[in-house]
């Protein structure tokens, strides 16, 4: 039986307490591959604990791949590879969807509430006590004071540490695409994933690269096919993928960071883009945490929780890449104007940016259930089956029909509703079988119910 000393902490919940030492006891192998776990009620008795925190730290587990569950015999530790130990502390000092449509079920347009009292108030005072500062140019990697913001919010959040001088700030992801491949070359191939979102391989496309599509499993990139591809950036979604909803497991992550070790120049691009949204456990954590050896590229937008139009993304850069970023294109200017830089950075170090995105994931939750109970409802019940549903704001609606994605596309668009499926995320267009993307952020109750009717007449 598992024995651990849990107290209460501040700021700390017990369920997380008894996560880390489990997963400290996994990944030092006290814990090895194959062993089976206590039962939740067993534990929950040996710990004096309810079984609801027991419950909530398997739950985590399940989702980073650290243990899996088996129908009628419990839980059982994974084989996770080999890691390497992370580094030292180092104390911190877009829209996806088609055109409009009557009923949108791809993603057209953002539900994002926008906090304007907040945010009018946040630039007002910036406005009155930062004047000449608002003035002054701007270098390549943004305000010191927002790029100290972010690093205490991901040293808060996402347990990265990560100092500020590893920060640069950027308009938008799309820019910061563009901004990595002048820094590391257009001489190299990139890998991308596949099925993936397209737009990546069309900046990539634009800007002169060679692109691998890289085909994935349930567990993310297919590191042996990424390997036989001769690609030296591997750009990944293992938080949550789009439009997969796959969450990366650690075994995964630990051959990918073995690939990147495995020769000069290779580097994986982590592009984290809505991991703060996660509707049950915590974030997973990045692979940037991970990494010892500096190979890890960390991405991230506030155009997920805030709003698209503020056209803020960050880049976290190993210490190298930095230095060699400062040489070769820091007669730059940054790309974001200071005043917003500012604002958010207020906005972040004052608790506002953590009490949105908490109202965030709530409005997402309620909406989530909403749409399930209207599937449930709707004449479409038994014909669907529901994957990965537990983060962002959309999940995989699976149509039981015999019928091809086109053919349903077209039947969709004849009663003037738009869908995706995953055929339009994949290089070859391969047909999904019916799977079908549902991004439910912009999709209010009402629409919901007319477009599930549309549905189940369609099939």
């Amino acid at each position: 039986m598992l024995t651990y000393t849990l107290k209460k902490e501040k700021g700390r919940s017990l369920y997380d307490a008894l996560y880390h030492k489990i997963r400290a006891d996994i990944t030092g192998g006290l814990l090895p591959a194959g062993a089976r776990l206590p039962s939740k009620r067993a534990l929950a008795g040996n710990l004096g604990v309810s079984v609801a925190t027991v419950e909530s730290a398997y739950a985590q587990l399940l989702a980073e791949g650290y243990i899996a569950s088996r129908e009628r015999s419990g839980h059982f530790v994974c084989a996770i590879g080999e890691r390497k130990r992370p580094a030292p502390p180092i104390a911190p000092q877009e829209s996806r969807g088609s055109a409009p449509a009557l009923l949108d079920l791809s993603g057209g347009g953002e539900d994002v509430p926008f906090p304007f009292s907040v945010w009018a108030k946040t630039m007002r005072s910036v406005l009155s006590e930062q004047t000449h500062e608002l003035l002054r140019p701007v270098e390549l990697c943004g305000v010191p004071t927002l790029r100290q913001a972010i690093a205490q919010h991901l040293y808060q959040s996402r347990a990265m540490q990560v100092a500020p001088e590893q920060i640069l700030i950027g308009a938008g992801n799309e820019y910061l695409y563009g901004l990595i491949v002048q820094l590391l070359g257009r001489d190299i191939r990139y890998g991308v994933e596949d099925p993936g979102y397209r737009k990546i391989s069309g900046i990539y496309a634009a800007n002169d690269v060679a692109i691998c599509h890289i085909p994935m499993d349930s567990d993310g990139l297919c590191v042996d096919d990424l390997r036989q591809s001769g690609a030296q950036i591997a750009h990944i979604s293992p938080a949550h993928h789009y439009p997969t909803g796959n969450v990366m497991p650690i075994r995964r992550r630990n051959e990918l960071l073995h690939w990147a070790h495995e020769a000069q120049g290779r580097y994986i691009l982590e592009d984290d883009y809505d991991s703060e949204l996660r509707h049950s456990g915590k974030p997973v954590p990045p692979l940037f945490s991970l990494d010892m050896g500096q190979r890890v590229i960390y991405l991230s937008t506030f155009s997920q929780t805030i709003a698209p139009s503020l056209r803020i993304a960050y880049l976290c850069l190993p210490r190298d890449l930095m230095r060699r970023m400062q040489e070769k294109l820091g007669f730059y200017a940054c790309t974001v104007p200071s005043f917003e830089q500012y604002t958010l950075a207020r906005f972040i170090s004052g608790g506002a940016y953590e009490k949105h995105v908490n109202r965030l994931r709530k409005r997402y939750r309620d909406r989530r259930a909403e749409i399930f109970a209207v599937l449930e409802a709707s004449p479409l019940r038994g014909k669907y089956s529901i994957r990965e549903e537990n983060a962002g704001t959309h999940f995989l609606l699976l149509l039981r029909t015999e019928k091809t994605d086109a053919a349903l596309k077209k039947a969709a668009a004849q009663r003037g509703l738009a869908v995706k499926f995953l055929s339009d995320y994949r290089a070859d267009g391969q047909d999904s079988g019916g799977c079908m993307i549902l991004n439910y952020a912009c999709l209010p109750k009402e629409q919901a119910t007319r477009a599930m009717e549309l549905l189940a007449q369609i099939l």
